[in-house]
Order: structure tokens, then sequence, then C-alpha cells
């Protein structure tokens, strides 16, 4: 049996402000019920208003976004650097993500002219709109009617354990990085794998609930410094010994909601007791 006393420590926090582009590592963030803040707030979309990730454009790897308070900007290799006025609502606009199709705020002409360049194709960048509420939807989990995303493609946010990658590292030529698998929460503390068993993550009142198993896309064959496609590493290697019949797919890493906690600030070396399944 599991010692229910057992705890994790996190040792990295990532957001990634806008969606398929470069993460943030922050030493603090705040929780909301949706992730991390400002996590997955802006998307860049198609003239069409589908959203794009770097599974169709991996360049996207190489836009870097910062914040300032809730202003954002952009830099990417070549490009003068973009910044985005904070209380500028923009446009109406329609988008789609994943399954959804939601209401957005257009961010303007100059950030899409800025990320056509860039991209080399007509794109446009909006901003999530905070007076709507994006539910998970029923097929992904049957739990909390009130656990909602911003365009996260699914959950609010994504745990990996380190002893994971180190695990997976051993079985790869080449070692690959964390930021393969672009997590919001890494923690230490664990067995390889281990964050399976974990039914939540608690600190106070902040607690992280585990969902569901992520499962993974040819993203984490995308080098996310140089925005390169690789090969089939690393996801030929993780089918080997990570595939799951019932969800169709290469487990790493697991999904989690904000089941407690809302507005508390998670910060790197916290430590996070565990609740095992």
């Amino acid at each position: 049996m599991k010692d229910t006393m057992a705890f994790a420590t996190i040792t990295t926090l990532n957001t990634y402000p806008v969606k398929s582009c470069r993460g943030i590592p922050l030493q603090e963030a705040a929780l909301q019920l949706t992730g991390l803040q400002s996590d997955r707030h802006w998307m860049v979309v198609s003239e069409t208003g589908r959203y794009l990730t770097q599974r169709e454009l991996p360049r996207m790897a190489l836009i870097v976004p910062q914040l300032s308070g809730q202003a954002l900007s952009l830099t990417a290799p070549g490009m003068t650097p973009l910044h985005l006025l904070p209380e500028v609502e923009g446009a109406a606009a329609e988008v789609s993500v994943v399954y959804d199709r939601i209401s957005a705020h257009d961010a303007g002409q100059q950030a899409a002219e800025w990320l056509s360049r860039f991209l080399e194709r007509p794109v446009r960048l909006v901003r999530f709109d905070p007076q709507i509420s994006r539910p998970i939807r029923p097929e992904f989990w049957q739990g909390r009617t009130d656990s909602s995303v911003e365009f996260s493609d699914g959950f609010p946010v994504l745990v990996i354990s380190q002893a994971s990658l180190d695990d997976l590292n051993t079985r790869l030529q080449t070692p690959l990085p964390m930021s393969r698998f672009r997590p919001n929460v890494v923690i230490d503390g664990l067995q390889p794998y281990e964050e399976d068993r974990i039914q939540k993550l608690v600190h106070g009142p902040l607690r992280l609930q585990m969902v569901r198993p992520c499962t993974r896309c040819k993203i984490t064959t995308t080098d996310q410094v140089t925005g390169e496609v690789s090969g089939a590493e690393p996801l030929a290697t993780l089918k080997s010994y990570r595939w799951s019949k019932e969800l169709r797919g290469i487990m790493f890493g697991q999904y989690a909601i904000v089941a407690g906690g809302a507005g508390n600030r998670l910060h790197v070396g916290q430590r996070l007791q565990i609740g095992w399944k």
C-alpha cells in the first residue's frame, strides 16, 4: 500500500500564453480554474478561424511570448518584436479549437501581419473571451461539470514526473529535454510513470485532481528550440511500452483539473501531498 503521506516537489512551472508557441518558465504562477494564469489565452488561427498548432506549423515553436501584466509581446528570429496592448479588446471572432466553436477577440491587423509573415501563410491571432466558459467536453471526462479551459486542447493542467522523462531517456539514442512534452507542472520524488497512479496533489486548499493520461501527438517530435522536426522519436520508443488500447494513444503525463484552491499560487520548490488512487 502506498504511503498516504508521500510528497512530490514542483521542479518546473511553464505557461504557454499563445497556444503551440514557446513556453515561459516561471518561478511561481497563479492557478485559475482554467489552469495556470494566461495559459493558452491566445491562439493562432487560419483565415477561417480554425486553430493552428505545431502539428501543421513547427515554426510556431520559434515564436517566444513574453508577458508584462496582461500585455503580450512576441519575438521570433528575423522579426521586430510585436507588442500588444492588453486594453484593446478587438473585434469579435468565431473560432474553432479541437471540437468546439466559440467566440473570441481578434488581436488586430498588426498581429495578423506579423504572424503571417513569420509563418509564411495567412493567419490571425485571437484572444480568449473572458465572458464565456469553455467546459471540458463530457466525452473527454465524465467528472466535474464546472471544469473549463481556455484554448487548451482538453484539460487545464498537464503534470509530468521528471523520473518518467529520465526513464524514457535511458531508452533513446539521443536524450530529449522536457520541453518536447510541454508540461505545465513538472514534479520530482516519484518513480517513473508513478504519476499514473496519483489521484490528487494537495497543498492546503489547493488541489490538483488527476483525470486522465495525456496521449501524445507528433508535436513531441519537434525540437522546441530550433522548430525542426527530428524524426520519429520519442513516439516510436514510447509506443513500444506506453501504448494504451483503451485511449488508442501513447501515454506520457497526466492531465489534471483544479479541484480546489483556484486563486492560490504554485511555486517551484513547493511540496504537494500525494493522494494515491
